[in-house]
């Protein structure tokens, strides 16, 4: 079971929510798996660059067309 008492942001719990594993995003996005375990624990120190988020949110909308930044990240 993911994400089980783990503080999570909005975006692993998206995922957690899809049964979608942090590497396999990793790996689906082009990033490191680290950026996005810290992302997804909701590391307060990690802000994101702009091209991160454009390479998680495109491998996200293989999984569902209408998501969005806003959905996960505060821009």
């Amino acid at each position: 079971m993911f994400g089980l008492g783990k503080k999570r942001s909005k975006l692993g719990k998206w995922l957690d929510g899809r049964g979608i594993s942090q590497t396999g995003l990793a790996n689906k996005a082009r990033v490191s798996r680290n950026t996005i375990n810290d992302l997804a624990a909701g590391d307060t120190n990690r802000a994101p660059t702009t091209r991160t988020i454009s390479k998680i949110v495109k491998a996200l909308r293989e999984v569902n067309s209408t998501v969005k930044s806003d959905d996960f990240f505060d821009i």
